[in-house]
C-alpha cells in the first residue's frame, strides 16, 4: 500500500476524508464524492502545495479509498442507508 509520509499530505488526506464523510451524511452519491475529491486534488495540483511524488501518492491513496464502500458509514451509522435519502426518490 502506498502510504503518505509528508505531514501536509496526511493533513490533506484527512481533510478530504472528513469532507467526504460529511457529504455522505447529506446523502451525496459516490459519483458526487468522486467529483468533490477530483476538485480537491485538482486545486492541490494547481497550487503546487505538495511535491510531485507526494501528490501522486495522495492521488493514488484517495482513488483506492473513495472507491471502497467500507470507507464510509451511513448517516444513521448503517451502511445499507449510505446513499439513499429516506424522504427522497431520485
Amino acid at each position: 500500500m502506498t502510504s503518505l509520509q509528508h505531514p501536509e499530505a496526511i493533513r490533506h488526506f484527512q481533510s478530504l476524508c472528513d469532507a467526504c464523510q460529511e457529504l455522505t451524511t447529506r446523502y451525496h452519491t459516490p459519483s458526487e464524492l468522486r467529483l468533490y475529491a477530483d476538485g480537491y486534488l485538482h486545486a492541490l495540483r494547481r497550487s503546487s502545495a505538495l511535491e510531485t511524488p507526494e501528490m501522486a501518492r495522495l492521488e493514488s491513496l484517495v482513488e483506492r479509498w473513495i472507491m471502497d464502500p467500507s470507507s464510509f458509514i451511513g448517516p444513521d451509522g448503517d451502511v445499507s442507508t449510505l446513499y439513499s435519502h429516506p424522504h427522497r426518490d431520485w
